[in-house]
């Protein structure tokens, strides 16, 4: 089988996201070098040998790696078919030098719930419009990482804070259509932002995301039903284009913007009660 080298890269509007990495390599090896940034790696297919600090890891599919920036490495096919992975490099305004240390002794963390948080957020880094959610699963993700790896130091349960969840929630109600990061809402409310997550979602059931996702539907509900074309009811509403709107749409209505719009048109106005 011939050698394969397939990469995708981009730089998402994610505050703290230097780069996102996916490759998949049969026979490629890095030799020894050095980033200046976090490198967060999880490994779908396959698996990946490397030596950091002059010891061997390595990347079973159910672990998330975290190398630390400025700490010399390596990587290999640990596996005949090779290896595809998933990568982001994080500047230290999300994971701070003082986790360096922890990430040179245990770079390779077992833990199913970090592991699938990282996946959903690749998949929402994926997907432009959804930087909210992106920002949001990426915040609670170094929160996790930090407790892994520096346990003396973790938070304990998140408080109930519910005046915050309401300032959060009436700031989103003002952004609806322009749109709000979670950074800046966070410096608005004068807030950490892991905590500004929490205390909305164990205040409402839900997180900022998916609320303010469910308002811009609502909105594109009505003009839909105005006779609105679903590609201008996209642009209205906060909606990345078309199709960021009818995944959405059909997350939370069932079907999609089109086929909500051919019933109303088709129905048209349903008779009174006990009419003909």
């Amino acid at each position: 089988m011939a050698a394969q080298r397939e990469v995708t890269a981009w730089r998402p509007r994610i505050p703290g996201v230097v780069e996102v990495f996916h490759a998949h390599f049969t026979e490629y090896a890095y030799p020894m070098h050095v980033h200046d940034a976090w490198t967060l790696l999880i490994v779908d297919d396959g698996a990946v040998r490397y030596d950091l600090d002059r010891h061997e890891h390595g990347t079973p599919h159910d672990t998330v790696s975290l190398l630390p920036p400025h700490v010399p490495h390596n990587g290999s096919p640990a596996t005949p078919h090779g290896f595809r992975k998933r990568v982001l490099y994080l500047d230290d305004s999300r994971l701070a030098d003082d986790l360096i240390g922890a990430a040179v002794d245990a770079p390779d963390l077992r833990d199913p719930v970090l592991r699938q948080r990282v996946g959903q957020l690749h998949t929402a880094m994926g997907r432009p419009g959804d930087e909210l959610e992106a920002e949001s699963r990426l915040t609670l993700i170094a929160e996790r990482l930090r407790a892994r790896l520096l346990p003396s130091l973790a938070a304990g349960a998140p408080r109930p804070d519910p005046v915050l969840a309401r300032r959060l929630r009436e700031l989103l109600d003002e952004h609806v259509v322009d749109g709000l990061g979670l950074e800046e809402a966070a410096g608005l409310v004068h807030a950490h932002p892991a905590h500004l997550v929490r205390a909305f979602s164990s205040a409402y059931g839900i997180a900022p995301h998916q609320y303010l996702n469910s308002r811009r539907v609502d909105r594109a509900r009505r003009l839909l039903l105005d006779g609105r074309p679903p590609g201008e009811v996209a642009t209205a509403t906060g909606f990345f284009d078309q199709s960021h709107l009818t995944r959405h749409f059909r997350k939370l209505v069932g079907v999609t913007p089109g086929r909500y719009a051919f019933a109303r048109s088709a129905e048209g106005i349903r008779p009174r009660a006990g009419g003909r």
